[in-house]
């Protein structure tokens, strides 16, 4: 089954170029014109990634990107931004609301669609059930539940334990305090994300100096950087 690409542009001859290379490239893409049907699209198709342009009608691409990112059923798609040169903070900002990548306009579209597989691979490789994964310092055992840093074992809760490695294998991307009470907690219904906090201070007093690691997107979630 082909991959769905939805493209938020209110630019025609946008939509029309990145659909002819989309599906060149072997994708099948979506296309929506502003931002109230790009919400609408991701809710309901639930595409491999989103192409976000942040010059949008009405309702713009920085709060397209902050209403996705709090949805626990969008909250793991990738967003790959498309920023005008001169609009750096916007490009920050949409970087701090969990975007995961960008791209600037004018653009290559060949570049576009490179930027797309990568992402989309990045994707796959972080949500891959790992063993052992080694990040810099930290080592994390699933089998045996173990955290290492530095080679010295940390203890940790079971709870703690889960929160890091989903975090950890998640790197990269921004998870929201629902989407983390969902798949760490297994609430179905989340309802305080107090919980969230708590626990993640504990770990960062516990794991010491990979805590830097550990990113707060102020009134979305948590993020684990990415790799270098």
């Amino acid at each position: 089954m082909k991959q769905k690409i939805l493209v938020v542009d209110d630019e025609p001859d946008a939509l029309e170029i990145l659909g002819f290379k989309l599906k060149e490239a072997g994708y099948l893409p979506l296309f929506a014109k502003d931002g109230a049907r790009a919400i609408t699209l991701a809710r309901d198709e639930r595409p491999s990634l989103i192409v976000l342009d942040l010059m949008l009608p009405e309702v713009d691409g920085l709060e397209v990107c902050k209403i996705l990112r709090r949805d626990p059923g969008t909250a793991a798609i990738p967003i790959l931004m498309l920023t005008a040169k001169a609009a750096e903070m916007d490009r920050v900002i949409g970087l701090e609301l969990g975007a995961d990548d960008y791209v600037t306009k004018p653009f290559s579209p060949r570049e576009l669609v490179l930027r797309i597989r990568k992402l989309l691979a990045r994707a796959k490789a972080a949500d891959e059930p790992i063993a052992v994964l080694r990040l810099g310092e930290l080592e994390i055992d699933g089998p045996r539940h173990t955290v290492k840093i530095a080679g010295a074992e940390v203890s940790l809760t079971a709870t703690e334990f889960k929160l890091l490695e989903l975090l950890a294998r998640r790197r990269g991307r921004v998870q929201t305090r629902d989407r983390l009470l969902q798949d760490v907690w297994g609430y179905d219904n989340p309802i305080d994300s107090r919980t969230v906090d708590t626990h993640m201070r504990r770990l960062r007093e516990k794991i010491g100096p990979v805590a830097e690691q550990l990113e707060t997107i102020r009134g979305v979630g948590y993020r684990f950087k990415a790799d270098e």
